[in-house]
């Protein structure tokens, strides 16, 4: 059993009668009354996000976790799949277990967390940041970039990103992947 001081981003517990990761937390300690703790929880096998108190020395249940890395190979309607780059053991998780699917192309290697008690894949967790094609976008007017104007690029996986009106179709740019958001064009 774990208290609120042990919990972190990444933390996977038992609560309501299902496993949930933290994505987000903040220690709360006011002027008066008891300290607490705001997190905000993704269930890892539905993917909703929910809210939560928890107050100070509440006692959570942990979940054992191990992370392992490995490549994604191919999607098969909801599923995706993936193998182990030690021992080349395939897996296949649903989509709601993938914190962005839209940004993953084939051969990505992600870490994917698997609980220790049954050896269930519990999520994927992306790398900060991928590079990916610009498969679509609407031409830049040349001269409008006097603001930080945006317009909606297709990715080579099929995601829509908003990118910079200096960006054509067949650019590489860099994506972050927790936001989805634009971070630079790759030069070649």
């Amino acid at each position: 059993m774990a208290s609120t001081s042990d919990i972190r981003n990444g933390l996977c517990i038992k609560y309501n009668h299902d496993i949930y990761k933290v994505v987000e937390f903040l220690h709360v300690k006011p002027g008066k009354g008891p300290a607490f703790v705001r997190t905000k929880m993704k269930s890892v096998t539905t993917g909703k996000t929910i809210e939560n108190t928890f107050s100070a020395g509440h006692k959570i249940d942990e979940v054992r976790v191990e992370t392992h890395k490995f490549q994604f190979l191919y999607k098969d309607g909801e599923f995706y799949h993936f193998m182990n780059t030690d021992d080349y053991t395939q897996i296949r998780l649903v989509e709601s277990a993938l914190d962005s699917p839209g940004l993953m192309k084939e051969g990505e290697v992600v870490t994917v967390i698997i609980n220790t008690e049954d050896n269930a894949p519990l999520s994927v967790e992306m790398p900060p940041s991928v590079v990916l094609e610009v498969a679509h976008t609407e031409p830049g007017i040349k001269g409008n970039t006097a603001t930080n104007a945006t317009k909606p690029a297709t990715m080579e996986t099929g995601a829509e990103v908003n990118v910079p009106l200096f960006i054509n179709e067949g650019d590489k740019i860099r994506v972050e992947t927790d936001k989805g958001t634009y971070k630079e064009r790759i030069k070649e």
